[in-house]
């Protein structure tokens, strides 16, 4: 070995030996891996692919902390080729077009394929992911990119249609724990002569959502945290002096955004007020736009509740209105206020359906005619066409309704509005079909006969 290859070693060994607690503890091997068992337990698919030595391009896809980058290196050992790495938060147009040269020589000379391990592709913008996909779509590149954000938002359709995509999931508590466990038993790459007490590894474990990275590097302030006083034991005290406070794992541009802002929505409309409460307050701790947060409720109150509590849009609006009067912290009481309303409200899409009813009828009778007896009239003109004439005024009738056709002769006859049998909508039943009887009209659904 040169002089060259001897400093090399020792500095990598020094760099090892440097490193915060995650770099040291990566695997080695797949066996290594903790979690991921959807991915690496024996005959999965991605397991399958890398033992095979036949890889594909591939994506990786899921929460900080899960292993992408680690699956990504091991990837890179199993499989024979050479190995390229970027990151695209500092890799350019230029730095792509020189891998794939590389890539296209040495296929050239007979040295093999080439594998390019991307960290963070979401970050690179359409030109940057154009200028990759000759190399991928011909072969020159075996891409194995990692993200954090959803690659079918994120990445190029021709480039995303070139590779499979793996989703690695948060760890479960207990795989949490055991990654803790493995840290503080292994003398070599571990944190020796430490341990940690049950009640602070639970506690660690839980409040990491999952991160494995996070979970080490919380674990090695701790450690260093107890070291400092004398003690060799981690407890649940010192656990949370490293954490100092939740983490909220939240990227207000991000996947975790849009998830959370869906469990948000689906929480109200399941009527689970305490996970609504839930989801509310992580969006607003982390940071979200709460105007955002207060349209959504707004929209929701039409979509999701209607005409069974007609209330419900006015609570809304009133959150947000409360919201730009007083701002928050304080309109953080007007916001959950209304979450509460609305999570507890009876709940009808009648209204989302009546939308796509009428854009139906639309769609299917363009070119409806406004009947002449509804047309303005305004006009001698107009009104020698008939425009406005025999229009009868509901006032004039007892009931406030008369029997008169208000849609195009095309579309007599559509049924675009059915209220449900939630909360208000009930009772908007009976008129509705007296108000049918003498218009004309047909019954609006199974089980729903004129009486």
């Amino acid at each position: 070995m040169s002089d060259g290859d001897l400093f090399a070693a020792r500095r990598d060994e020094i760099i090892r030996a440097e490193a915060p607690l995650p770099a040291r503890m990566r695997p080695r091997t797949l066996d290594e891996v903790i979690g991921q068992r959807h991915l690496l337990s024996p005959g999965a698919a991605f397991r399958s692919i890398v033992e095979s030595g036949r890889l594909s391009s591939m994506i990786l896809w899921g929460p900080p902390g899960t292993g992408k980058t680690t699956l990504a290196n091991l990837i890179a050992k199993e499989v024979e080729g050479h190995l390229e790495r970027l990151s695209a938060t500092s890799a350019g147009v230029k730095d792509v077009r020189e891998v794939l040269a590389r890539a296209d020589q040495r296929l050239g000379e007979g040295r093999g394929r080439t594998i390019l391990l991307l960290d963070e592709i979401h970050r690179f913008n359409k030109a940057q992911q154009d200028a990759l996909l000759p190399g991928v779509e011909s072969g020159q590149v075996i891409l194995v990119g990692a993200t954090t954000e959803n690659p079918f938002f994120e990445v190029n359709s021709p480039l995303i249609s070139r590779a499979t995509v793996f989703r690695t999931e948060a760890l479960t508590d207990d795989e949490v724990r055991e990654v803790i466990a493995v840290a503080l038993s292994d003398p070599m790459r571990g944190i020796s002569g430490m341990s940690i007490d049950d009640d602070a590894a639970e506690g660690l474990a839980g409040r990491v959502g999952g991160d494995a990275r996070l979970a080490l590097n919380s674990l090695e302030t701790a450690a260093t945290i107890a070291e400092g006083r004398g003690a060799d034991t981690i407890d649940l005290a010192t656990v949370s002096e490293a954490l100092q406070r939740r983490i909220i794992r939240y990227d207000r541009g991000g996947d975790r955004h849009y998830d959370v802002v869906s469990a948000f929505i689906k929480s109200m409309r399941g009527s689970d007020v305490d996970a609504a409460l839930y989801w509310l307050h992580t969006m607003i701790r982390a940071g979200e736009d709460p105007k955002f947060i207060a349209r959504r409720m707004i929209i929701f109150a039409s979509e999701d509740i209607g005409l069974a509590d007609s209330s419900a849009l006015g609570v809304a609006v009133d959150a947000f209105r409360a919201l730009e009067v007083v701002g928050l912290p304080e309109a953080s009481f007007a916001l959950t206020h209304a979450a509460v309303a609305l999570s507890l409200a009876p709940k009808s899409n009648a209204v989302k359906r009546a939308i796509g009813a009428s854009n139906a009828a639309i769609d299917d009778r363009p070119h409806g005619e406004v009947p002449p007896h509804l047309r303005s009239g305004a006009t001698e003109g107009d009104q020698q066409f008939g425009f406005g004439v025999g229009y009868e005024y509901p006032h004039d009738s007892a009931l406030g309704v008369v029997a008169q056709q208000y849609l195009p002769d095309a579309a007599k006859d559509v049924i675009l509005f059915t209220p449900s049998s939630m909360g208000d909508e009930k009772d908007l039943t009976d008129r509705l079909d007296k108000i049918d009887r003498i218009l004309g009209k047909r019954s609006r659904g199974p089980g729903r006969p004129h009486s």
